[in-house]
């Protein structure tokens, strides 16, 4: 069974210097993809930190994950992530979402539909050199286009349609059960079968949550916020993974939490608010646990069949930079206890 590539989107960020030099770390652990989320309220500015780690890396690819429509333009995001592309000898890659935090501390709303639609098609057209009318009154066009991918995150059966319709790949963000993991590969393909592309013209990777906790306690508490952060967007997921909200109406709960569930500072703080909810609910929707146990969810979650090609697993809580670490940071565990066992495993299938 092909074994995926695997990325990390969460690095000491204090400053582009320190960004940089710990993407290189990564890099020489042989992580394959470096993201950064695009939010102009927690970090530094995404595209400075990924120029900075560009000039630091050789093969390690870079971009953004995610950045949105709402708080950049279109033809901003086009120009910033082609100059990424150009000082990294062709490493970047886009990820795109309807916005976050970075929208949401805003107080803006999230992107439409729609509104991401539009965006890809313009950045998609400004990319690859073609002319575009983006309400200037004339055709807008990149001095600098590079043709990079453009993947789209998603959950909702809407928005995994149109990535499928018009991305270049889809990170899925809808947990770990098979249920919801088939669901949303079949609604990317029906994106495809509308748009008339060829089955294969859209590639999938995964963002998974991943606790790596050795006290069962702690991994389960931090579990049960990943599931409360996913039922607060998404409850949808929930249904179609045969599990129920058995508690206070989860925007009552919100007012507990900053800015939400899934990046509360203290997600065992965060999950006792939720207790409520079983040990399904935490399965499905992260990998917790020991190095050991993150390692065989991994493989039972990389074993279904679905043709996973960038693996993310995001980690839960974010961990401290690595001045502050006493031992492995989570970059270096995973790297070694974890990915090398995983690609083992798969290949012996």
């Amino acid at each position: 069974m092909p074994t995926p590539a695997f990325g990390l989107n969460r690095f000491d960020f204090a400053t582009p210097d320190r960004f940089a030099a710990d993407v290189a770390r990564a890099e020489v652990l042989g992580w394959d993809y470096a993201f950064v989320p695009d939010s102009q309220l927690r970090r530094h500015d995404t595209y400075v930190l990924l120029a900075f780690a560009a000039r630091s890396t050789s093969t390690i690819r870079l971009g953004p994950l995610l950045t949105n429509p709402v708080t950049r333009h279109a033809s901003v995001t086009a120009s910033s992530i082609a100059t990424v592309d150009e000082v990294s000898d062709g490493r970047a890659i886009l990820g795109l979402g309807i916005g976050d935090t970075a929208v949401r501390l805003a107080g803006l709303r999230p992107a439409r539909v729609a509104t991401l639609e539009r965006a890809v098609d313009i950045i998609h057209a400004l990319l690859h050199d073609g002319g575009i009318d983006i309400g200037g009154g004339h055709v807008g066009r990149l001095p600098h286009p590079r043709p990079v991918p453009i993947w789209v995150a998603a959950a909702g059966p809407r928005m995994l349609r149109a990535a499928g319709r018009l991305a270049d790949g889809v990170f899925i963000r809808a947990g770990t059960h098979p249920a919801n993991l088939r669901a949303a590969v079949a609604a990317v393909r029906e994106g495809v079968v509308e748009a008339g592309r060829a089955p294969d013209a859209v590639k999938l990777g995964l963002v998974v949550h991943t606790v790596l906790e050795d006290d069962p306690v702690r991994a389960l508490a931090i579990g049960k916020s990943m599931a409360a952060g996913y039922y607060e967007y998404s409850a949808h997921l929930f249904a179609i993974a045969g599990l129920t909200w058995d508690g206070p109406d989860v925007h009552q709960l919100q007012a507990k939490v900053f800015p939400d569930f899934h990046h509360h500072p203290d997600p065992v703080e965060s999950g006792n608010i939720v207790d409520f909810l079983p040990p399904a609910a935490a399965d499905a929707f992260s990998v917790r646990g020991s190095a050991a146990e993150v390692t065989q969810q991994l493989v039972d979650v990389l074993s279904l069949g679905i043709p996973f090609e960038i693996v993310v697993p995001q980690p839960v809580p974010t961990p401290p930079p690595p001045s502050v670490v006493q031992g492995a940071t989570y970059m270096e565990r995973i790297a070694r206890e974890v990915i090398p066992a995983v690609r083992a495993r798969l290949g012996s299938v």
